[in-house]
């Protein structure tokens, strides 16, 4: 499996300011490690015909569906991530099998460990911050909870939620391993200049 380090990619979808195939180029561009695509609102044709198109700009990085193991599937992505709301990891990965990424969102130390257990190649912490391009993320978990499940176990940690190149240094001094920052990044002219600011953040804490 490719490492999953750096700034971590999600697609924007109606918060983007330049449509998400736009946005995947800039990101690859920039040298992320890794492109999950994600859409809740579009139908399961329009998602597949997009995974397939957003799947050929990612030679150089992973590219993983958000919830949706069967579209993965059809377009032969690396993997999915999961949320606590979504098929269970032990049964997705019964269906993907064990060359396939599977990520799973944690706000608990409890989820951690249960995600840990059955096998989650990283684990999407968060929401770090108050965040509105989610609206059911949550209370903010803040940059304790990636300190506590750093200490404990030994699997990639992906930041998320409110996080923007002006607070990013924290969260990697914290532990995160890999950052996402949605709409700091899509909403905004100068998508690669933006991801850019936070890979070098990276680069400076090693």
């Amino acid at each position: 499996m490719r490492a999953i380090s750096g700034f971590y990619f999600i697609t924007g979808g109606d918060s983007s300011r330049h449509g998400d195939a736009f946005d995947v180029r800039a990101a690859i561009g920039a040298g992320v490690s890794v492109v999950q695509y994600r859409d809740k609102n579009a139908s399961s044709a329009a998602m597949y015909q997009k995974a397939r198109a957003l799947k050929r700009l990612c030679r150089d990085a992973l590219f993983l569906l958000n919830d949706r193991i069967d579209i993965a599937l059809a377009v032969n992505a690396d993997g999915v991530h999961l949320g606590q709301d979504d098929m269970p990891l032990y049964a997705a990965r019964r269906i993907l099998g064990r060359k396939k990424v599977i990520g799973v969102s944690v706000s608990t130390i409890a989820q951690a460990a249960k995600a840990v257990k059955e096998g989650a190649d990283y684990l999407g912490v968060g929401p770090v911050y108050a965040t509105a391009t989610k609206a059911d993320a949550g209370c903010p978990v803040g940059e304790g909870l990636i300190r506590k499940i750093k200490a404990r176990y030994n699997v990639p940690i992906v930041a998320i939620g409110g996080i923007s190149a002006g607070n990013a240094a924290s969260v990697i001094d914290a532990g995160a391993d890999a950052i996402c920052a949605i709409s700091a990044v899509v909403a905004r002219a100068g998508v690669r200049k933006h991801i850019r600011e936070i890979q070098e953040l990276f680069g400076a804490a090693r």
